[in-house]
């Protein structure tokens, strides 16, 4: 082919390598948005393809959960739920905590999981994280779905409990959870190209970061019972989600406009830092992972 000739083809696509970790191709993403779709797709289906009850395993976990949580922790230890009847008091923290959880736990595992794909087919490695916490999404609005549900009963039947307008917050604080388990996520993720174990340390902490987070009990009993322990508490950043959480839907929380931005600033900190990472191990994973 001549000089001129190869002057005048246009490219659809030129893959070049990284100058720089910090140039994020978001545009290159956003071409890819197609692919975005039908991992969020995958992610669902293959999830449940072969189990008999499928997607109603998104309500049989949380239900199981809160039921035992009601017994051990309210009936049994005797925590206080704020005036709030324990199962909706639980429910609620329990249908913002997954979430969370989903997006780091199965972010933690992206390079892991995908190195086949990653070592044959070229695509923004970005996507998968971002398809994870969409198709988390998919099944944090089914927990929802039994929230309200919940949360209709025991209108209807009277328990004492008001909603507030900060409500609204509500989608907020859905942006704030998927990023910040995303950011943590691909940070992980980046080590266990090296460090495989780190993903049992992670699956282990998740588990116990959610007692260090108002999950079975209000953020007011932590600072009445132990005040020097709540301190730390309040330092989590799924602290002040999940009590405004509380406080929009059921009126009952601890809510300060300081504890919303702390998380958010935290959120952002660490989703930044997570891309850095992220991209920045994407150069050689394949011969590590």
């Amino acid at each position: 082919m001549s000089t001129s000739a190869t002057a005048r083809q246009n490219w659809d696509l030129e893959i070049k390598p990284r100058n720089s970790i910090f140039n994020l191709h978001f545009k290159e993403v956003w071409a890819y948005r197609d692919l975005l779709l039908l991992l969020v797709r995958r992610d669902f289906v293959s999830y449940y393809k072969q189990t008999l009850l499928g997607p109603v395993w998104f309500f049989v976990q949380p239900a199981l959960t809160t039921l035992i949580y009601t017994f051990v922790f309210s009936r049994l230890a005797g925590i206080s739920t704020d005036g709030i009847p324990p199962p909706l008091f639980y429910v609620a923290g329990i249908t913002a905590w997954n979430y969370f959880a989903d997006c780091l736990n199965k972010t933690s595992s992206v390079f892991r999981d995908n190195a086949h794909i990653f070592g044959k087919v070229y695509f923004p490695r970005l996507i998968m994280p971002l398809g994870i916490v969409l198709s988390s999404l998919i099944r944090f609005g089914v927990q929802m779905l039994l929230f309200l549900l919940m949360f209709g009963y025991y209108m209807f039947t009277g328990a004492h409990f008001s909603p507030t307008w900060y409500i609204l917050l509500f989608p907020l604080l859905v942006i704030i959870m998927a990023f910040l388990g995303m950011g943590m996520g691909m940070m992980v993720s980046a080590l266990t190209t090296r460090y495989r174990d780190l993903i049992f340390l992670v699956t282990f902490g998740v588990q116990l970061l959610m007692y260090g987070t108002t999950v079975i009990y209000p953020l007011s009993t932590a600072l009445q019972r132990y005040p020097e322990l709540a301190r730390f508490i309040e330092l989590n950043p799924m602290t002040p989600i999940i009590e405004t959480f509380r406080y929009g839907f059921l009126g009952s929380g601890s809510f300060s406009w300081g504890g919303l931005l702390y998380c958010a600033a935290v959120s952002v900190i660490i989703t930044i830092v997570g891309i850095i990472v992220f991209n920045r191990s994407e150069r050689s994973f394949v011969d590590t992972v």
